[in-house]
């Protein structure tokens, strides 16, 4: 090697973010959402849906998603008069939220109210279901969410 020879690291290279959960942002007033705003847009209150869509080379079926869900939150508000809040979780912090919503599967979108947890969608899902499932969260109260399988459980009288 000659000493004009540099050895230069790669450069890492950030995922582009594709063009259909950009759109969420851009076009349909979604907030991306990292660890360190969670808790802020949560404390903002009502309904909200925060999509999970996982690595889109991986998990093709998350752009699906991302074209269904502005379709879904207009349907929910015709349906029950309800504002539904959009969030997208960024890719750096997306295992560390999935892990504090208990999501198994990619993508999902975690149905959120008043901070609370109510339930999780997962998975590229038939308009249909996807109906029945918002029915059901419209209806139901915050819930307890979900133990991941191996996750440690709280001492008696401790909170989850």
């Amino acid at each position: 090697m000659s000493d004009s020879a540099v050895f230069m690291a790669p450069i890492p290279v950030t995922p582009a973010i594709p063009a259909l959960i950009r759109r969420l942002v851009e076009q349909f007033d979604a907030t991306w959402i990292d660890a360190d705003n969670l808790d802020a847009w949560l404390a903002e209150g009502g309904d909200c849906l925060l999509l999970l869509c996982g690595d889109p080379v991986r998990h093709p079926e998350c752009l699906d998603v991302a074209v269904v869900l502005p379709e879904l939150r207009v349907e929910i508000a015709r349906r029950h008069q309800l504002s539904l809040r959009l969030g997208v979780v960024g890719r750096a912090d997306e295992e560390a939220i999935a892990a504090r919503f208990a999501v198994r599967r990619w993508p999902s979108l975690v149905w959120l109210r008043d901070a609370g947890y109510v339930s999780t969608f997962s998975g590229m899902l038939d308009w249909d279901e996807y109906l029945r499932l918002a029915e059901a969260a419209v209806s139901q109260s915050n819930a307890r969410i979900p133990l991941l399988a191996g996750a440690p459980v709280s001492a008696p009288g401790g909170c989850q």
